[in-house]
């Protein structure tokens, strides 16, 4: 008698894509919508990018935390995380224990590495006061200063809170 193969009905093919892709979903990649001006000229308003969750570790489904953290963003990385319960993203701009160091002179700003961003009244006093990123967390802002709610404004943003890095824009 001769072998013959055995064939998988056709819902069992069904259900194990879209199996497969619920998982890719949930732990690996995303895809995401850009809504808002606040990563202008970087990132543009309806534009998609494709987010790489595993990054930093692995994300706990349901969550705004990670399950398990193998890595911390780095200076430069656009991350995503949630605040306000919602999907924001943003550029790590310095990480913990990074000296920051503020002007009041012609405005107030903020210097990281010498790099100098504007800070309204209300955001300086509300950071003067902290000298370095705390570790175990990042400052981040959006690429447009002018127009971007961010670190600046809500505080600094736990790395564990940190579900992706945006690898395609």
């Amino acid at each position: 008698m001769p072998y013959k193969k055995k064939r998988f009905p056709l819902p069992v093919w069904i259900f194990t894509g879209i199996s497969i892709g619920i998982i890719l979903k949930l732990f690996v990649v995303d895809f995401l919508y850009v809504s808002g001006i606040s990563m202008e000229h970087t990132l543009h308003n309806g534009s998609v990018i494709i987010v790489n969750k595993l990054a930093y570790g692995i994300v706990t489904p349901g969550s705004s935390r990670l399950l398990i953290q193998w890595a911390t963003p780095q200076s430069g990385d656009i991350v995503i995380y949630l605040h306000d319960n919602k999907i924001v993203v943003k550029r790590c701009v310095a990480v913990g224990g990074t000296k920051l160091d503020y002007s009041a002179d012609s405005g107030y700003s903020l210097i990281v590495g010498g790099k100098k961003i504007t800070l309204s009244k209300n955001q300086y006093n509300n950071m003067r006061d902290c000298n370095y990123v705390p570790n175990g967390y990042i400052l981040s802002l959006g690429d447009n200063y002018d127009n971007s709610v961010d670190s600046r404004t809500y505080g600094f943003v736990s790395a564990k809170n940190i579900l992706g890095k945006v690898i395609w824009k």
